[in-house]
């Protein structure tokens, strides 16, 4: 078991796009990260584009809707750690672009495999190891695609962006955090919905107006909370999102 002081955290659909450099950005306050991915291959390539010799990276094999390898991502840290102090629930899909009258059963339920039922299973799945870590602190990626209160406005900027599946499993993960941070409130645990912003991803094609490294920074503001911080909130760069 690892008897290192330095803080350790768990990065979900961490080999590209926000997730890896959510890592970097962690690995550079001197986190041990553990990088969160379906393939370790692409993983380990992830980490060696870093290229952060000084840092420690750790690739991890996790795919969040394969009940297998949350146990052996369980298992990975409990051994090597006994404890995870951060973790990010970052790993998330967009997989059709469809209304609410047009949104398919099948595409409905691939969306909430990923977005919904995998972050809540892992979280529970880490919770004993959250639990015996000094931070306690949970991040959720979310999108202001999820808001239910900006969606009532027509002047919101993604008021046109009707995607039931996607935007509704943001909700969702939004209830996720309300209902979580409350459980674990006394418990002296911060667990946070982030809104990291329209970025550059392959979620998007890339048409994003922002760059990761400006999405990261808000996630990594809020996974490294000290006591003070907020809990049971939905945040974005410069404060709160209405839910």
């Amino acid at each position: 078991m690892n008897s290192s002081d330095k803080p350790i955290a768990l990065v979900t659909g961490a080999n590209k796009g926000i997730g890896l450099e959510t890592v970097r950005q962690l690995a550079e306050r001197g986190y041990i990260v553990y990088l969160a991915c379906r393939d370790p291959r692409l993983g380990e390539q992830a980490r060696k584009e870093l290229d952060m010799p000084q840092a420690d990276i750790r690739v991890v094999q996790l795919d969040v809707t394969a009940p297998a390898t949350l146990v052996s991502c369980f298992n990975t840290l409990h051994e090597a750690e006994g404890r995870l102090d951060v973790l990010v629930n970052n790993a998330g899909v967009q997989l059709e672009r469809l209304a609410p009258t047009e949104c398919t059963e099948e595409a409905l339920r691939q969306t909430y495999e990923v977005n919904v039922f995998g972050p809540v299973l892992l979280t529970q799945r880490l919770m004993p190891l959250l639990r015996a870590g000094a931070r306690r602190t949970i991040v959720n990626v979310s999108s202001e695609l999820g808001s239910l209160s900006l969606h009532s406005y027509p002047d919101f900027a993604f008021h046109r962006v009707n995607l039931f599946a996607y935007n509704s499993s943001k909700a969702a993960l939004n209830a996720f955090t309300v209902l979580l941070a409350k459980e674990l409130l006394a418990e002296g645990f911060k667990v946070n919905s982030v809104n990291p912003g329209y970025t550059k991803t392959g979620l998007n094609q890339f048409n994003g107006t922002r760059s990761v490294a400006q999405a990261a920074e808000v996630i990594v503001h809020y996974a490294t909370l000290d006591a003070s911080g907020p809990t049971g909130g939905f945040f974005m760069e410069g404060g709160p999102v209405p839910w």
